[in-house]
């Protein structure tokens, strides 16, 4: 087991060098990015956000707003923020890893992996397989639909992923394993789980030796939780909305260190991490396969499909767009990559979720403005 890590760690080292690995292509227009991200700040009423673009030409950073309300000052640049979750690709990405060494089995149930856990109305671990976690096809509920976070108080109080998996697990399946799908925050700590029981390790330690160690994800890091809320880079101040005005939470870390949200990272570094994943740095070809092996969502405003860890879509100028995205209190950051090319947009309040599904058109287009070479 040594020996193949040594050797993974290496490939992956050794291809940073030749990232993102495509034909060189034209920058897309800065003037353009920037009339898009300022349209996108005032349509969903954020303080502030932070576009970069990156590809064979480097990194083209694009901030609009503010990105702290103190001193009305913009993103820094190469802000850190809490990426949410997009921490579900990099834990469905190692969990890939073991089961290209043999470690693990996609189509194995739960119960191998982590015995009298998944008990309850909300599953059986008997039924539910490791693909089904990572597909969003397990039927478990998302826990997070059964959280009252209603004040900082609330957002304060941190919960174990015992105690959240517990907490979905006592309410009714949504559906039985592989009929359908619903996306399910609970699967991915039950994934993490599983790369524990597996490594004997916790699940950061294995994305940071894994991942970020040899891919040179400088900027990128899981917080030491519960000793760490305050983010080490500079980076903007991170707003939420209790219902009495807007309260700074950038020193709080709402993800509770946990396998479906922990990460922060920067717009450069997740860019970076996604055209080396897609490019074949990260994973075998048979793993990046099932990876990329996709189900409908099963969701009609979300216009995308569930692959492992990723979301696909075909965008408006034809191109097949890999994705995913993060959300939490104070931060929405979203993640695409098509052709050699990848874009991060990060803000610094979460918007209001009824602004964010009408305004859904409005996020892709900035996204597609940035991919499809304008």
């Amino acid at each position: 087991m040594r020996r193949f890590m040594m050797t993974t760690a290496m490939v992956v080292a050794a291809a940073v060098s030749s990232l993102p690995g495509a034909a060189a292509e034209p920058a897309p227009d800065p003037g353009w990015l920037q009339t898009n991200l300022d349209y996108l700040v005032r349509t969903l009423g954020v303080p502030g956000a932070q576009l970069v673009v990156s590809g064979d030409g480097g990194n083209t950073e694009i901030d609009s707003g503010i990105g702290d309300l103190g001193t009305g000052g913009a993103f820094p640049g190469n802000a850190q923020v809490r990426i949410a979750s997009n921490t579900k690709t990099f834990v469905s990405t190692v969990l890939l890893q073991l089961v290209a060494e043999g470690l693990v089995d996609l189509d194995s149930p739960v119960e191998q992996y982590l015995p009298g856990l998944v008990r309850g109305p909300g599953g059986d671990g008997n039924r539910i397989t490791v693909r089904n976690l990572l597909q969003h096809s397990s039927g478990i509920p998302d826990y997070f639909s059964y959280l009252s976070l209603e004040s900082l108080a609330d957002l304060q109080r941190p919960r174990s992923a015992d105690e959240l998996i517990r907490l979905a697990l006592d309410q009714p399946a949504e559906f039985d394993p592989g009929t359908s799908t619903g996306y399910s925050n609970t699967g991915y700590l039950l994934a993490g789980k599983v790369i524990e029981q597996v490594t004997g390790r916790p699940v950061g330690l294995e994305v940071t030796r894994r991942i970020l160690l040899p891919l040179g994800l400088h900027e990128t890091y899981w917080p030491l939780f519960p000793l760490e809320n305050t983010l080490r880079a500079p980076h903007p101040r991170a707003y939420h909305n209790f219902g009495g005005g807007l309260i700074d939470v950038a020193d709080i870390d709402p993800g509770w260190g946990l396998s479906d949200g922990a990460m922060v990272s920067t717009g450069a570094d997740l860019n970076r991490f996604f055209l080396a994943l897609l490019s074949g740095r990260v994973l075998p070809p048979a793993q990046l396969a099932q990876m990329q092996h996709i189900v409908p969502s099963g969701d009609p405003l979300r216009g995308d499909d569930f692959g492992l860890g990723l979301f696909h879509r075909t965008n408006a100028c034809g191109m097949e767009v890999w994705s995913h995205g993060g959300a939490m209190h104070g931060f929405l950051v979203l993640e695409a990559a098509a052709a050699g090319r990848a874009v991060t947009v990060s803000m610094n309040q979460l918007p209001d979720p009824v602004t964010t599904v009408m305004s859904q058109a409005d996020m892709n287009a900035v996204i597609d403005a940035a991919l499809c070479r304008n």
